[in-house]
């Protein structure tokens, strides 16, 4: 059985978690919810998350990390133990799905350079400026790391992402 982490942060945007979720689940994966801290999270509409703690965690047990936008990202890349669990992560073959402000925490995982991605427009300088190619488009693949730019993505992005873990491992 394939294993899913969501991680989560307060702010995250409730659609770009909780329809991954399900979407998931029905794929037959495993998922957790993991964040910074074993807590409840809110999303940005209040929408609630219960997580383990990233630490607690193996990142080299997950063939997918999947990261919702909203405020969330802004704030995950804040823990050194979030970076290291998503590039330990993808280091030992994970998948890393991306969507909305979620390419926040790839750059500073330091994942992003030489990479054909997308993101929410408001953050486009800051994956350009993290040598990064941006492009404005509801999903890209880039090898193992897949991004999309807003909710309106979700019906073109998870079946990418759902195909790519599939096939991983």
């Amino acid at each position: 059985m394939k294993k899913v982490i969501i991680l989560v942060e307060n702010g995250f945007d409730d659609v770009e978690f909780i329809v991954p979720f399900y979407r998931f689940l029905e794929a037959g994966f495993e998922v957790k919810v993991a964040g910074p801290e074993e807590t409840t999270y809110r999303g940005k509409v209040g929408l609630k998350a219960e997580a383990l703690s990233v630490r607690s965690l193996a990142p080299d047990e997950f063939d997918l990390v999947f990261i919702p936008g909203g405020h969330a990202p802004d704030r995950l890349r804040r823990y050194p133990e979030v970076l290291e669990f998503v590039r330990k992560a993808y280091e030992s073959g994970a998948v890393i799905g991306a969507i909305c402000h979620a390419p926040h925490v790839l750059i500073s995982a330091g994942l992003t350079r030489g990479r054909k991605m997308t993101s929410f427009f408001s953050i486009k300088d800051d994956v350009v400026n993290s040598g990064a190619e941006w492009v404005d488009a509801p999903v890209v693949v880039d090898g193992r790391i897949i991004t999309a730019r807003f909710p309106a993505d979700l019906p073109v992005f998870l079946p990418e992402v759902i195909k790519a873990v599939s096939g991983v491992r």
